[in-house]
């Protein structure tokens, strides 16, 4: 964030011990602690509060392309109501006669007759 060197600091300490004076010097830098501690917990909140907007904007984006494809699958693949489908009569299923034939024939019974023979 900021680049400051060791330079820098040397000269920012020279000057504090100059201006605020050695006796008040520790009362000055705890002063100074809390208050770059509450700047940075106000950034964080800040950001925290940015981060959740841009996350609820990208859900909203997501939630209105999922509709659109829903409804694309819908229109796609349409649905019957299912209280129509649950209405209608079953109908028994017919035999065909030659699978009858192919049961019967194929019985423990007929074997055993076959076999016998």
């Amino acid at each position: 964030m900021f680049d400051i060197g060791s330079t820098e600091l040397l000269l920012i300490a020279i000057v504090a011990i100059v201006v605020i004076g050695p006796k008040d010097l520790p009362r000055a830098l705890y002063k100074v602690g809390q208050v770059v501690g509450k700047a940075r917990g106000m950034a964080r909140h800040f950001r925290t509060g940015l981060d959740a907007m841009i996350r609820e904007a990208e859900m909203e984006e997501l939630e209105k392309k999922w509709a659109a494809e829903n409804e694309r699958i819908m229109k796609q693949w349409p649905t019957t109501d299912v209280a129509e489908e649950l209405a209608k009569p079953i109908a028994a299923p017919e035999p065909e006669t030659g699978e009858i034939s192919k049961v019967i024939g194929s019985s423990p019974a007929a074997e055993k007759d076959s076999s016998a023979a």
